[in-house]
């Protein structure tokens, strides 16, 4: 219950400060009265004894100097007077007692015909002093003497603590209208009991209230004299604090002090002043603060269930109350609500990650937007990184049926090493890259819990949303190189200045109802094509040409890959545990790319294409009739008798056995026509004839070198004059969908001097126009369902014109991407369904955003620069963060154009074209 003492003078010694052990008794000490007995066992929490412990009372002894105080005149009488009885324990309730009406007041009591009782003098003079031992300030508040005017004693009495008796200090009020001090009475609570010291009304610590702001005022305003030697000021009590610290800071003799004003010094037994709380450490404040936060701990775990939070912030808010700062403590009280005043930290993230500010870039916004607004808006970077935590790969879990094979079976795994498992080495070369990457199964969590709430509304709309039914997911590959990404920042090993990236795109998930072989697809990607969706998987410093560094780091991606193919995922969605089986398509690889990856030979061999195996002039002879042939198992077998050479063929008949397989395959990939690279291809080849038909190549036989360059230059000014089209060093998309249009045929016509020729250029530009949304559309069978119908006869017209009115350039030869567009494009489609959906733009779209993360987290070094950048690129595919850019688009544009405004217009057609 408190504390544990063995014998009542102990307990005197506790409760009222007096020392009896020289009058110890057997018993109980003789001055110790029934009156000090009932006032130390009614506080509770004083002492260990109980009443059925006490023995039977004895009478009061006149030596008792808390009932009796000696007077301090040296002229007391010593002889035997006959003193009065003290009367009894029924006597004295009657005599101290008050009614408990609502008004206490005499001439109201009087009014309505109550009785009026007295309070004995007596009894006041002798709760006077134990009631002072009980509170034992006097070290602590400031005495009355120290007020400069002489006030009436009755107002200067209400200023006064009623248990001290010294000038109020953090005054409260009980309800019969009393003022106290709040440590005084709460303190003469924990002794005496709940009772108001001057009336005895019960009055408990809940029923405290402060005084009113008038009242708080006049007290503050009370003019205090300064106790120190040679001062004589008169301050405020509201500025007597300061004043006195002013003169422990620059007094010259600080050890001499007034007794007076001990308590508005800072106590430091050591050589330097005490350090205020907030300037301190966090260690040092946790140590000066450890009492008080066991103290709260103790009652949070009694009172509260052990929420030590919410007893810490309620405590601080009413501080802040009481201290009249509404506001903040209406901001407080939203966020311990769960409704705080500022952006949610999914919102900061989305906003720093789309507008590409770094760390320091950020602090330093919400750093100007809290000073210059007064509010937290924005949230600090610790809550942005436990968001980010949440969206990385490597923070849900989940389960593989079976196990994979040769992939670990944790699940809280982040960015690793691309090398991990190579030693120093690839094929006896030393290994000069950096690389850093996802673990592709924890990568494809990530992206399905991501998409989480489409799965649901999906089901719900089948009516399967309470089904634990069997999914399956396709997956979209793409690889491909960024080109020439130096920077001139940045230290460690010299390594490449050319980057791969290797990325995903997750383009549908389905399932089937009761094992029925109808599929019923529940999300499909609205942006296939957008760097929105594609989703980073490894990044790496290397030069895609490099056929032994590029296998060595894209091996453990494939290992991985094969391994889910032949397993299932577990994965929590919605609630309820999911089966999820993927299929893998590796489509969105240009010409460059899937040559490498299949092992064939450069794209200027005789055999142009990588679906079928035609040479380049049975391509240009049969420009339509061609099937796809190439498959990767095939591609395997022609390796393996390039290799080993079983017939002892010479170079070219075993060339022409293996149709241009040079090298192992090392990644499969889908049979696909890249939808973009096809426009920049064949833009590429219609720009070249624009240029032999400006200089009538049909009429003359082999130009010069210097002709061709002025046609060249004719061309690009006849466009750029005419539809403002600047010429470029190498073919781009933009570029390209504005050169294959109507209207820049008509400008080059301008310049074509043979009107037969002009019409020939418009009725192949005509075909071509047909032809093109077939394998543009995401969904052709839906968006142009006639042009694919005509696909066929349209593709032979174009090849009949070709071969016709331009036999000049297509006698013997055809480019890659313009065989592929006339022969296997209905083969295509029949097959998978679209060819623009699985392209390859949003991965190459993607390349600017590298650079653009790059420096964003331009870092000394270049392995956590990766890191980083890897980081941010996941981040900035997340659904859901672009939920929340959605909601905050206009505000996010603003404030990218008011940090980086330059930057920002040079990016303006990147921002528009970004969703393609």
């Amino acid at each position: 219950m408190g504390c544990k003492v063995t014998s009542w003078p102990e307990v005197i010694l506790k409760v009222f400060k007096v020392e009896l052990t020289q009058d110890t008794e057997s018993v109980h000490p003789l001055s110790f009265c029934h009156r000090c007995w009932m006032a130390a066992i009614r506080g509770g929490g004083i002492c260990s004894f109980t009443r059925t412990r006490v023995p039977e009372w004895k009478p009061h002894s006149s030596l008792c100097h808390l009932c009796f105080p000696r007077k301090s005149s040296s002229f007391q009488r010593t002889g035997r007077k006959r003193r009065k009885a003290i009367p009894s324990a029924q006597r004295l309730t009657k005599i101290i007692r008050y009614d408990h009406g609502d008004n206490p007041a005499t001439g109201e009591r009087r009014a309505l015909g109550h009785p009026v009782h007295r309070i004995s003098r007596k009894s006041s003079l002798q709760n006077e002093q134990w009631v002072r031992n009980i509170s034992h300030c006097c070290e602590e508040h400031l005495s009355t003497k120290l007020i400069s005017e002489k006030l009436p004693e009755d107002y200067l009495f209400s200023f006064t603590c009623m248990v001290c008796s010294h000038l109020l200090s953090d005054p409260v009020q009980s309800p019969c209208g009393h003022l106290f001090c709040c440590s005084c009475i709460t303190q003469y609570f924990c002794v005496v009991g709940p009772h108001c010291p001057a009336c005895n009304l019960h009055c408990a610590p809940d029923n405290l209230t402060s005084p009113v702001k008038t009242f708080l005022y006049t007290l503050q305003s009370l003019p205090l004299l300064c106790p120190r030697s040679g001062c004589g000021k008169q301050i405020r009590l509201e500025l007597f604090k300061a004043h006195c610290l002013y003169h422990e800071q620059h007094g010259q003799d600080t050890n001499k002090r007034s007794s007076e004003t001990d308590k508005y010094f800072l106590i430091n037994k050591g050589g330097r002043p005490r350090q205020h709380l907030l300037s301190l450490t966090r260690r040092a404040q946790k140590q000066r603060l450890r009492d008080l936060k066991d103290h709260v701990k103790m009652f949070a775990d009694k009172r509260e269930g052990g929420d030590f939070k919410s007893v810490c912030m309620t405590l601080f808010l009413l501080a802040l109350r009481s201290g009249n700062e509404h506001r903040l403590a209406d901001e407080l009280e939203a966020m311990m609500q769960g409704r705080g005043s500022g952006l949610h930290p999914a919102v900061c993230l989305a906003i720093r990650v789309n507008t590409f500010l770094s760390c320091s870039q950020y602090h330093k916004m919400y750093r100007t937007v809290k000073a210059t607004s007064g509010r937290q808006i924005f949230q600090p970077l610790h809550t942005l990184r436990a968001v980010e935590k949440e969206l990385l790969p490597g923070f849900h879990q989940f389960e593989w049926q079976p196990a994979l094979k040769n992939v670990s079976t944790s699940c809280n795994v982040g960015i690793i090493n691309g090398l991990s498992g190579w030693d120093s080495s690839v094929d006896e070369s030393p290994v000069d890259t950096i690389t850093r990457r996802f673990r592709y199964d924890v990568a494809l969590v990530s992206a399905l819990k991501d998409l989480e709430e489409d799965i649901i509304e999906g089901l719900r709309e089948n009516g399967m949303e309470d089904s634990t039914c069997h999914f399956t997911v396709m997956i979209k590959e793409s690889c491909d190189g960024m080109g020439d990404v130096s920077e001139k920042h940045g230290g460690g090993p010299v390594v490449p200045e050319k980057a791969v990236r290797f990325s995903f795109t997750v383009m549908s998930v389905s399932f089937r109802k009761d094992s029925k072989e109808e599929e019923f697809i529940i999300f499909t990607e609205p942006k296939p094509n957008s760097e929105l969706s594609c989703k980073p998987l490894c990044l790496m410093f290397v030069d895609e040409s490099d056929h032994e560094t590029l296998t060595a780091i894209l091996h453990p991606i494939i290992a991985e890959r094969n391994a889910m193919k032949e397993s299932r995922l577990i994965l929590s969605i919605g609630g309820l545990p999911r089966s999820f089986r993927f299929h893998f398509r590796g489509t969105g690889y240009d010409e460059k790319m899937v040559r490498e990856m299949e092992g064939l030979e450069a794209s200027g061999s005789a055999y142009i294409c990588t679906l079928c195996d035609a040479s380049r002039a049975e391509a240009s002879e049969n420009m339509v009739l061609h099937c796809i042939t190439r498959s990767h198992e095939e591609n395997l077998e022609c390796y393996e008798i390039w290799r080993t050479n079983p017939f002892s063929e010479s170079v070219e008949d075993l060339r022409d056995r293996v149709k241009g397989v040079s090298a192992k395959p090392f990644m499969e990939t889908h049979p696909m026509m890249d939808a973009l690279h096809c426009d920049i291809g064949n833009a590429t080849e219609f720009y070249k004839i624009f240029q032999d038909e400006i200089g009538e190549v049909y009429q003359k036989v082999n130009p010069s070198r210097d002709e061709r360059r002025s046609w060249r230059a004719a061309l690009d000014k006849q466009l750029r004059k005419k539809i403002k089209l600047k010429p470029v060093m190498r073919m781009n998309g933009n570029y390209a969908r504005r050169l294959m249009t109507l209207e820049a045929v008509e400008v080059v016509c301008e310049l074509v001097p043979s009107e037969e020729r002009r019409e020939a250029l418009r009725e192949l530009m005509r075909l071509y126009l047909q032809m093109k949304p077939v394998w543009r559309a995401t969904c052709p069978a839906k968006e142009c369902p006639d042009q694919l119908c005509r696909y066929s006869f349209n593709s032979q017209s174009f090849a009949e014109v070709l071969s016709s009115k331009f036999k000049y350039r297509y006698n013997g030869k055809i480019t890659n991407y313009l065989h592929k567009t006339l022969a296997h494009v209905p083969e295509i489609i029949d097959r998978d369904g679209s060819i623009g959906a699985w392209a390859s733009e949003g991965n190459e779209s993607a390349n600017k955003l590298f650079r653009r993360f790059r420096k964003m987290n331009a870092r000394q070094s270049k392995t956590f620069e990766l890191e980083d950048v890897l980081k941010h690129h996941w981040l900035y595919t997340s659904k859901y963060l672009q939920k929340f850019m959605e909601a905050h688009k206009d505000s996010v544009k603003a404030l990218q154009a008011t940090i980086d405004p330059i930057e920002n217009q040079d990016e303006n057609a990147f921002m528009e074209n970004k969703d393609v």
